[in-house]
């Protein structure tokens, strides 16, 4: 599945974000995503991004270039704003016309396709360029997407300017007293992972 557009859309009385995507098969995949699901998101995705930069760079360093990256990401699309085409419903809905609640969501660097349980011992390159993110629906339906680093960037730069906008605050990703051996990249809401 090849992502075409991604849409957001906060809606006050629903406290929620209706977070539309259409592919290139003409097909629209809609979802309401809650405070707790998008404040995850943007955390957990810059840690999976900060840590595949940390196999190069110092911790202080990979820090430092996810954050150059988001900024000069959100600068060129602020500069491309005028020129957005206008969000291009589906043809045809996999999942339904109605948005389904993401109940949950899961984040994780891959290698050769496979999510990454650690990070140890692995070299840049081996590392794909893609992230995975699983969104868990109603009913135990989980849809998993594999996203380009720009792609998960763009989703990413959306969901944040809906946060602002909705005056959410921000989410901060916390491990509680994990060793090395015991961190899962499989970054997931668990008793392990904190949203604050």
């Amino acid at each position: 599945m090849t992502i075409k557009q991604i849409s957001g859309t906060y809606f006050t009385q629903e406290d929620r974000i209706l977070f539309r995507f259409n592919t290139q098969n003409q097909e629209e995949y809609r979802f309401w995503l809650t405070r707790r699901v998008a404040l995850f998101i943007l955390a957990a995705t810059s840690h999976l991004i900060t840590k595949k930069l940390e196999v190069e760079y110092s911790p202080d360093a990979a820090k430092a270039i996810n954050e150059f990256g988001k900024q000069a990401f959100l600068d060129a699309a602020t500069d491309k704003e005028l020129q957005t085409q206008a969000y291009e419903a589906g043809l045809h809905y996999p999942l339904g016309f109605d948005p389904l609640l993401v109940v949950n969501v899961t984040c994780s660097l891959t290698k050769n396709g496979e999510k990454l349980a650690q990070l140890e011992n692995i070299k840049h390159s081996e590392i794909d360029d893609e992230l995975s993110i699983d969104f868990m629906l109603p009913g135990g339906v989980n849809l998993n997407l594999k996203l380009a680093q720009n792609t998960m960037q763009a989703m990413c730069t959306l969901i944040d300017q809906i946060r602002q906008e909705a005056g959410w605050g921000e989410g901060v990703l916390q491990t509680n007293n994990l060793t090395n051996e015991d961190q899962n990249l499989d970054a997931k809401m668990s008793k392990n992972v904190l949203i604050n």
